[in-house]
């Protein structure tokens, strides 16, 4: 893995991170009243799948460390280009059971 890769991977843990800092403490009701939060959330998960669509162009033999990257770097397209068919229960599915064991993941791939 070269150093290019490593820093995809480690901005794709920063984004990781900061989803979990915004949303501590919330539930769905205050994920969804709170456009601030979701724009941000949002965000984060733009930066994870283009991070991760950029480290796996430069090494696709992370397809097998991560075998579920052409899916984030799905969601992040969906948020991008949907951006008015984004499904709130969705992402928050994705905050609440998703974020935490992939940036696990990642920082073992590091």
């Amino acid at each position: 893995m070269n150093n290019q890769v490593r820093k995809r991977l480690f901005d794709a843990i920063q984004a990781c991170l900061a989803i979990e800092q915004f949303t501590q403490g919330a539930d769905f009701a205050a994920y969804t009243a709170n456009a601030m939060m979701r724009a941000a959330v949002e965000r984060q998960i733009e930066i994870i799948g283009e991070a991760l669509n950029l480290a796996f162009q430069s090494d696709p033999d992370l397809e097998e460390a991560l075998p579920e990257v052409y899916r984030i770097i799905g969601m992040r397209n969906r948020i991008i280009h949907g951006y008015d068919s984004v499904d709130d229960m969705i992402v928050w599915d994705v905050v609440q059971s998703k974020i935490r064991p992939l940036r696990q993941q990642l920082e073992q791939m590091r």
